[in-house]
């Protein structure tokens, strides 16, 4: 009989002020985390691609590594002036950016995890987003390549000592995205450059494939694009940014989403529905389905397939942010940033919606790698309050929330979700689970809840009032403060008349000498 590998737990990174810890993931069998890690000072800490290594940098130029399976630092490096630091895909490797004062001095480094020794480095003048990591790995780290001056220059992975091995000539190329899995593919930007346009061209990773771009397509009014590779390597999805929209409907521009595939079948736009810029588009796990967020708000939402061709509309709303889940079943539809936090959660197989909530101020977001939980969290420097994590179920209902004085970074820890069972069979195993809720302070019982609840569901009608302007309120306002409530409107009319009597009429009268009776009569 075979022996069936189990589920590896979920596991939570949590950095603060103090560092960083691991949580034990979810469920949580009585209603707090399990701490697997307690507080380590850092300054940053990220996991490699795989979730097998663990890269910790620290205030005096210390980077560790932690072996994930045992939660023990394995390898530990001194590197100076310390700008960035990045793990390979697989932790293989350790690559180190350094503050360089001449270009004699190799600022770039890329270290052998196991052993904790250079076995690459050059000089590199910064970094931006574009350019950083400077060498590129795909999934398996099988391919290694790095962008250069009109070239992008390719290394053989097992070993570095070779130096390049290849390059591949591209005129003014100035961005790159290697294919993850497989590595076979990578896309280069050109732009605009003296009346030509700008362009995107996917090119083979073999040598001798590298004579012709399998595919090209050309973008005028582009300053940006972004680059994202399908799971297989047979698709690409481009969003292309231009600074300025020339209809005059943005101010921030314009935006396009393009589609094009390595066997040339397909280059040109996705049909999208509606005008307005693209928020966000994600691939599925399986790399055959892709959702785009798209349009002036309330935006509209569309899964896609590999031809283009709609799959299920989700809907308009103030959303700007679409997250697939692992496995490929749930999606979840939120709006961050400068929308309010509306997430609406699907069953992408079933067609259906399952649940809406609220997640507000959300910074970061992201699925479980097993795919049956959601977790928001708000992190500083961009929010400096409110900052806190909170756990949502596949179906929006919430799970766990913990509120921070001081949250850098909430993340899970990757694992393949090869290595977890059906999500039908997940969501069921969770559901089986009996888990004590502890209940705050003043929380009554449910049948007490159940009694207030019901008891105002229908509440009675109110009788809607006149409109009354802001002035007017403000006057009634004053008027109370005056006059408390307990005087009668009889009351004052009679104070306010004797007030008229003494300043204003008696004196005319005593200067008149009339009496009081000639006066009135």
């Amino acid at each position: 009989m075979a022996v069936v590998d189990p589920s590896p737990p979920l596991e939570i990174l949590v950095r603060g002020p103090d560092g960083f810890s691991l949580w034990g993931g979810p469920p949580f069998s009585n209603g707090q985390p399990r701490i697997k890690l307690e507080t380590v000072p850092c300054t940053n800490a990220k996991f490699s691609d795989d979730g097998s290594r663990l890269m910790v940098m620290k205030s005096d130029s210390v980077i560790s590594i932690y072996d994930c399976s045992s939660s023990e630092e394995i390898r530990s490096l001194e590197v100076p002036n310390i700008v960035a630091a990045t793990l390979s895909p697989c932790g293989t490797f350790l690559q180190t950016f350094q503050k360089s004062s001449t270009p004699q001095e190799k600022n770039v480094t890329l270290w052998k995890t196991e052993t904790g020794a250079p076995v690459y480095q050059q000089f590199q003048k910064n970094i931006t987003k574009t350019t950083w990591p400077s060498i590129r790995f795909s999934s398996d780290e099988a391919v290694a390549c790095r962008l250069a001056t009109n070239e992008i220059q390719f290394f053989d992975a097992g070993d570095f000592s070779k130096g390049i091995v290849y390059r591949l000539r591209i005129s003014g190329v100035a961005a790159i995205e290697l294919s993850k899995a497989p590595g076979s593919h990578v896309a280069a930007f050109v732009p605009e450059s003296k009346g030509i346009p700008a362009s995107v061209q996917i090119y083979a990773c073999r040598k001798d494939l590298q004579s012709q771009p399998v595919a090209r397509r050309s973008f005028f009014r582009c300053s940006t694009v972004q680059l994202s590779w399908n799971h297989g390597s047979t698709g690409l999805l481009v969003v292309v940014q231009s600074d300025v929209d020339k209809t005059n409907q943005s101010y921030y521009g314009e935006s396009k989403l393009n589609y094009l595939t390595t066997d040339g079948t397909h280059e040109g736009l996705v049909p999208l529905r509606k005008e307005g810029p693209v928020h966000d588009v994600q691939w599925s796990y399986s790399g055959s389905e892709f959702a785009v967020v798209y349009g002036f708000m309330p935006a509209r939402a569309t899964v896609f397939d590999k031809k283009c061709n709609p799959l299920l509309e989700l809907g308009t709303g103030p959303y700007n942010t679409i997250r697939w889940n692992p496995k490929g079943k749930f999606l979840c539809l939120a709006g961050f940033g400068n929308l309010p936090g509306d997430m609406a959660f699907w069953d992408y197989t079933e067609k259906k919606q399952l649940g809406t909530t609220k997640a507000e101020c959300s910074v970061t977001s992201e699925w479980s790698p097993d795919g049956c939980y959601f977790m928001t969290a708000t992190t500083a420097p961009r929010l400096q309050v409110d900052n806190g994590i909170k756990i949502f179920h596949y179906n929006g209902s919430l799970h766990f929330k913990k509120m921070f004085d001081k949250l850098y970074q909430a993340e899970w820890k990757p694992e393949s979700p090869d290595r977890f069972g059906e999500i039908a069979e997940l969501v069921k195993s969770i559901g089986s689970l009996k888990i004590e809720e502890t209940k705050p302070p003043g929380q009554g019982s449910k049948s007490s809840q159940a009694s207030t609840k019901g008891a105002s569901v229908n509440p009675p009608a109110q009788k809607p009032s006149a409109y009354r302007p802001p002035h007017a309120k403000t006057a009634a306002a004053i008027q109370s403060e005056v006059y408390p409530k307990s005087q009668s409107i009889s009351g004052i009319f009679i104070v306010n008349r004797l007030y008229f009597l003494i300043l204003w009429v008696w004196p005319v009268i005593w200067m008149t000498g009339h009496s009081c009776v000639e006066f009135f009569f």
